[in-house]
């Protein structure tokens, strides 16, 4: 696709959205939490209090098994310890999170604890700024892959986006999502939506939909802001029915995570999956512990 299409198709996806607010651009908004109403995050309450195993919003939401099948149990901080990263694939066993999502040294460890668990391995690559070549992003892919992940969540070129250099933009998605795609491997494209205007956000949702990427992700967790429910909201709306939405950032405790899930969320990276699980099943969630970022 090139940069003119790539306009064009912004330009398009622009004028549906505004189409979709209403007179004078006013969306309408739900009288409790000042969001679009079919946003709420009452709106799944119902469901999820219930104990519902699955969330009928998208084919890739993560494993079965209820709020676990949806989180990635994260640890990313740069002192994570290899006793830490062991505690985390043992709590992902235990609770059945969708994977454990740590730093491509991790990989090869998390790897082999996980096998025959159903509990994957999610890499980062060009964490957490997504400032490095389009080849360095394709090669770290290759080899978090030969290390074991089934998923890559990669950061975008955000200083190149921020420039209006779609196709250098697209180029990078494109060096992680294809040998994703070759491996059959998740790959999650991190658009860092704290940094980025509302035309930005759609920009970057849309690049990573043409580049065949399989969901679009809010945050790193290390930038000046977390998941949203307007931008999970925007997110959704412009990528459609067709991708996986990860809310990442702040989500750490179940009402944040209904509210992400009501905004279109079908994934959540947080280390504080073992509480959600926990607030979930009625029990009192244990001490927490501190873990840096998310």
């Amino acid at each position: 696709m090139n940069p003119d299409d790539l306009r064009r198709l912004v330009e398009i996806i622009t004028e549906e959205l505004l189409a979709a607010q209403g007179p004078g651009g006013l969306q309408t908004r739900c009288t409790c939490h000042a969001v679009q109403s079919d946003c709420c995050p009452t709106r799944l309450r119902g469901v999820l209090d219930a104990g519902a195993t699955r969330l009928g919003l998208h084919a890739t939401g993560g494993a079965p098994g209820g709020v676990s099948g949806m989180i990635d149990h994260t640890l990313l901080k740069a002192d994570a310890t290899r006793a830490e990263i062991e505690k985390l694939c043992r709590e992902a066993a235990e609770f059945q999170f969708a994977t454990v999502c740590v730093n491509p040294v991790w990989v090869a460890i998390a790897a082999p604890r996980l096998r025959g668990t159903g509990v994957g391995v999610c890499s980062v690559v060009s964490f957490p700024l997504g400032a490095t070549t389009a080849d360095v992003k394709n090669f770290e892919t290759r080899r978090a892959i030969f290390d074991g992940a089934s998923e890559i969540d990669m950061v975008i070129n955000v200083g190149a986006l921020k420039s209006g250099d779609l196709r250098t933009v697209e180029r990078d998605i494109e060096a992680v999502v294809e040998p994703c795609r070759q491996c059959g491997v998740t790959s999650k494209v991190i658009i860092e939506a704290a940094l980025l205007t509302d035309e930005e956000k759609i920009t970057a949702s849309t690049l990573t939909k043409a580049a065949g990427a399989d969901f679009v992700k809010t945050s790193t967790g290390f930038g000046p802001g977390g998941a949203t429910v307007a931008d999970v909201a925007l997110m959704r709306r412009v990528v459609g029915a067709e991708m996986g939405v990860k809310a990442a950032g702040g989500v750490r405790d179940l009402e944040s995570l209904k509210a992400m899930v009501a905004a279109g969320a079908t994934r959540v990276g947080a280390s504080a999956g073992v509480k959600i699980v926990q607030e979930f099943r009625g029990q009192k969630p244990a001490a927490d512990t501190p873990r840096s970022g998310y």
